[in-house]
């Protein structure tokens, strides 16, 4: 059965289910990738925040108090994780890979626009408050719905529509602004 609430999801992992904790990995790896990357606003920081928190979550799955809420438990998780990473990551302040030096892919000029264009798109959600990146990533990256972000964030539905529209406004203006550069 595929369409297990959180609740039986937790109760399987709790019996020592490798099915369950499969599911909801399923359920929230992408999700916990999302919100991550709205906070420290690095793929590879959110990717590896998300496989963390989600490891941690299952090893302290007894600690779970509303098992139906394991996603709002698993996102609270990661965005405390996601603080930490970026944190820390201000407090290392690493030199960045000069990628001039990287091997050219098949055609560098659609690369480079690729690449521009993603740039742009995170220096615009960095931009947002984290509240409403979070929310923009979850509803238009990953296909959440207004009720699912608020069941999950523990938000009210209203809270997360208007997060969604001024996350979106903002987006907006920052690009147009930069295209008119």
């Amino acid at each position: 059965m595929t369409d297990e609430s959180d609740a039986e999801l937790v109760a399987g992992l709790r019996r020592g289910s490798r099915e369950a904790a499969a599911r909801l990995a399923e359920r929230y790896l992408r999700p916990s990738r999302a919100v991550a990357l709205a906070i420290t606003g690095d793929v590879a920081d959110a990717e590896d925040v998300a496989q963390d928190a989600f490891v941690y979550a299952i090893e302290r799955i007894d600690d779970c108090r509303h098992p139906g809420s394991f996603g709002g438990w698993l996102m609270q998780i990661v965005r405390n994780r996601s603080r930490n990473r970026r944190r820390d990551r201000k407090a290392r302040r690493h030199v960045a890979l000069d990628e001039s030096l990287l091997p050219d892919g098949p055609s560098p000029e659609r690369d480079a626009e690729r690449e521009q264009l993603r740039a742009r798109l995170l220096a615009a959600l960095a931009r947002l408050p984290e509240d409403r990146r979070e929310v923009v990533l979850l509803h238009d990256l990953e296909g959440w719905t207004h009720r699912e972000i608020a069941q999950r964030l523990d938000l009210p539905q209203g809270t997360v529509r208007s997060h969604l529209h001024y996350a979106r406004r903002a987006m907006r203006a920052q690009l147009r602004e930069w295209a008119e550069e």
